[in-house]
């Protein structure tokens, strides 16, 4: 499942989630008989997270899905949406990709689940910065650690990818937000999230 950011919404016009973003397109460079559920959300908030769970329960009930290999990835406000499917239904996913974003949902039931997470966002991402990723990347480990498991263990379970200037520039990239949609294009993102 892949959730976008503003250019997706659903007033922006059919199918301009996946015209605006690759990720759909690129994941199936990886796995190649892939369902890819995009869908152009109505907001970020609860409204969206809601349909976007039923929107997964739905294609796991009427199709022959491995259960165990089900992913979601946001970009921007499909990364807030993304934060709130995981804080209600985390165990519907094997691996969760939140990219240029922030944090909104309750971490809790992400610990308790130990979905994988990666955090993909620039240094100065100029929406959202990156404080929300480091903050979130931080808490979740402590979560962990009070929960019994290691360092490593934790290590395994999030993952915060904080790419600086350089990176976007090498791509043509000026603004480090809009840029984060090259993370579609990234082998080592992209293989990290079919990697569970």
């Amino acid at each position: 499942m892949t959730l976008p950011g503003w250019e997706g919404l659903y007033f922006q016009g059919v199918g301009e989630n996946l015209r605006q973003e690759r990720f759909a397109q690129e994941a199936r460079r990886y796995v190649d008989n892939m369902v890819v559920v995009a869908p152009q959300l109505n907001d970020w908030g609860q409204n969206s997270a809601d349909q976007a769970i039923a929107l997964v329960e739905h294609f796991l009930d009427m199709y022959a899905i491995d259960p165990e290999r089900v992913y979601i990835e946001g970009y921007s406000g499909g990364g807030e949406t993304l934060s709130l499917v995981m804080e209600r239904k985390p165990e519907l996913f094997a691996a969760a990709l939140a990219v240029s974003s922030q944090w909104d949902g309750d971490l809790k039931a992400l610990a308790d689940a130990r979905v994988p997470l990666y955090l993909f966002t620039g240094e100065q991402d100029s929406y959202y910065g990156s404080g929300s990723f480091v903050e979130t990347a931080g808490e979740l480990r402590e979560l962990y650690g009070r929960g019994g498991l290691s360092k490593d263990e934790a290590d395994r379970l999030v993952t915060l990818d904080v790419r600086d200037s350089s990176w976007f520039e090498s791509r043509g990239v000026s603004d480090q937000h809009a840029g984060g949609l090259q993370a579609a294009f990234e082998p080592s993102v992209m293989r990290w999230l079919f990697s569970h």
